[in-house]
């Protein structure tokens, strides 16, 4: 039996990078975007949990913070898995009966 998170413990990458590590550091959002070279918008948009964390964003991260790209990511993968757990019973799919 697989062991499961339970979903209230799935945080959000970007909503944890910025009350943990983007406001703390003072820095402007728009400052930030700059700095990364991204777009304020896209910046904004990940930071309010309204877009998940691409892989490039995390590295960008990474860069400018010292964080591991790889944990930032799957932070955002287990918020994600979370989320689609709470609609679980509404995937009807069977087991594919083997080809043998």
């Amino acid at each position: 039996m697989a062991l499961r998170m339970h979903n209230s413990l799935a945080v959000h990458a970007g909503e944890w990078l910025k009350s943990e590590i983007v406001a703390p550091s003072g820095i402007s959002l728009t400052a930030l975007a700059a700095h990364l070279g991204v777009s304020r918008q896209a910046l904004s948009t990940v930071l309010n949990g309204h877009a998940g964390l691409s892989a490039d964003m995390a590295i960008r991260f990474e860069k400018a913070f010292g964080l591991k790209a790889d944990t930032l990511l799957r932070m955002q993968t287990d918020h994600d898995l979370a989320q689609a757990r709470q609609h679980e019973a509404m995937i009807r799919v069977t087991p594919l009966a083997s080809a043998a």
